[in-house]
């Protein structure tokens, strides 16, 4: 999303301290929240913003990509993305946003509705060249967690309920002063459940949520690029005690390609061809990601000269109507030994070539020595 300097974005220095980097990102989403701000889209942009350049700037490993390489050097490895969904910025840094109860959380209402969903996953699926432009499905094999069979993902165990919690009331949240303000935090007795569990499941020993092995068929389209996020609602982890499922994040990759590579929406192709083939022109088959076709090579063909086969290319992911092209660079061909006959024809075709390179020659000498007298 963010094009601009992630470190212009948080208003730090470059050398800025991951504490400084914290409190930066704290300051702007407290200043942008959705909540502060209903319906401004302005805002929400700048919420989004703020926390793609912390997503980045806050993990060493990301941070020293992006001051090495910049934005290209994310592309590749499923950062800098950005975030589509405020749900998901709310679960990728609950720890900021009070989902233990922090302040900065409980002015928006921590406690229960921190815990509106499960955890995101993230799943890595790897595609041939020829599957990302003709779109395909995936089955990914994962481990997730979903509610207890046993207790039906109450927590407690068969026969038993959870009882409400004293502290709060069954609230989930209790109130207390700072300052001149009266905030909302999380219970610490049932940790905003609003219950207690007394008698745990002996499965799940009362978290309401066991592991499972699952396959997920996802569909990839047409067009998507290398570093792409998908996301499949709801398959990631479920909540606790009935709380909906996360999202599945999928991030796509590429099979390196024998053949061809992705440049924008362009596949690039290397085509060798013999001197012959350069000078005289030819009509050549060749692969694409659609099988075969045939490519005109004109007369006179430079070596290194792009020739563009249209529409033979990717479709655009983000428009359906647009295509790109094969970009064909093409090189001469220089063989290493040839025939008898073969190299009489070619020593014919050098005299040829030296009377007239000869003559050439001469014209600029002439040309020469009448310039500088």
């Amino acid at each position: 999303m963010a094009t601009r300097d992630y470190y212009d974005v948080l208003g730090v220095d470059r050398d800025a301290s991951d504490s400084e980097i914290k409190k930066a990102y704290r300051k702007m989403a407290l200043k942008y929240h959705p909540d502060k701000n209903p319906g401004d889209e302005a805002a929400e942009r700048h919420f989004k913003e703020a926390a793609e350049a912390y997503e980045i700037l806050s993990d060493s490993e990301k941070r020293k990509i992006y001051d090495t390489h910049g934005h290209d050097g994310l592309s590749g490895m499923g950062g800098g993305g950005g975030f589509s969904d405020i749900e998901d910025i709310f679960r990728n840094f609950g720890d900021i946003f009070g989902g233990g109860g922090g302040i900065f959380g409980d002015i928006f209402g921590g406690g229960q509705g921190a815990a509106r969903r499960g955890e995101s996953l993230r799943a890595h699926v790897t595609i041939s060249l020829e599957a990302a432009a003709s779109g395909t499905s995936k089955t990914i094999r994962l481990r997730r967690k979903v509610h207890c069979g046993p207790c039906s993902g109450s927590g407690a165990a068969a026969g038993s309920r959870p009882v409400t919690c004293n502290t709060c009331s069954g609230r989930g949240q209790v109130l207390r002063s700072q300052g001149f303000f009266s905030v909302r935090s999380a219970c610490p007795t049932c940790q905003g459940q609003g219950e207690i569990i007394e008698n745990p499941c002996k499965t799940c020993q009362g978290a309401g949520l066991e592991q499972k092995n699952e396959e997920i068929e996802i569909e990839i389209p047409a067009g998507v690029e290398e570093g792409m996020i998908l996301r499949v609602t709801g398959r990631g982890n479920e909540g606790a005690r009935g709380v909906p499922a996360g999202d599945l994040q999928v991030v796509i990759g590429y099979e390196r390609h024998a053949f061809f590579q992705r440049v924008d929406d362009h596949v690039g192709f290397e085509l060798p061809v013999s001197y012959s083939q350069a000078v005289l022109g030819a009509d050549l088959e060749v692969p694409t990601l659609e099988g075969k076709a045939v490519l005109t090579v004109p007369p006179g063909t430079q070596s290194g000269e792009i020739l563009r086969m249209r529409g033979m290319g990717f479709p655009s992911v983000h428009s359906r109507r647009s295509k790109g092209d094969q970009l064909v660079e093409v090189t001469i061909e220089v063989p290493k030994k040839v025939s008898d006959e073969q190299e009489e024809l070619l020593r014919q075709l050098a005299e040829i070539e030296e009377t007239e390179v000869g003559a050439r020659r001469k014209g600029f000498l002439d040309r020469f020595k009448e310039y500088f007298g």
